[in-house]
């Protein structure tokens, strides 16, 4: 069966919201965190996010992939971009990567990333 990485995301997103409010402080801080690390610097947020991806997929968090994807997307990253980075992300990780690489494929493909 095929993960749903749409609805894999709304579920930890709702999740999330819970979190927000029962330890504020904490997600604060984690929010503070995420800023400060996927903002613009030496590397672009575009550059980050595929970091992010390639870390997603070799610590097998599919929560990371469908997030991470999603962003992705919305940054304008390409197929080959995207593909090239699931590339260095099997060389490093080996076969278990390979099949996260193949989820995240499945997740390009369901936030609806363009063909080329």
């Amino acid at each position: 069966m095929a993960k749903d990485y749409i609805a894999i995301t709304k579920e930890i997103s709702n999740g999330i919201k819970t979190l927000r409010e029962d330890i504020p402080d904490v997600m604060a801080g984690f929010s503070a965190m995420a800023g400060a690390a996927t903002k613009d610097a030496a590397l672009s947020k575009k550059v980050k996010e595929l970091v992010a991806l390639g870390i997603a997929i070799s610590t097998r968090c599919d929560g990371c992939i469908g997030f991470h994807t999603e962003a992705l997307i919305k940054l304008g990253t390409t197929k080959a971009e995207f593909e090239e980075t699931l590339g260095l992300a099997v060389y490093m990780g080996g076969g278990p990567s390979l099949m996260y690489a193949g989820h995240a494929m499945a997740a390009w493909d369901q936030f609806g990333g363009p063909d080329a």
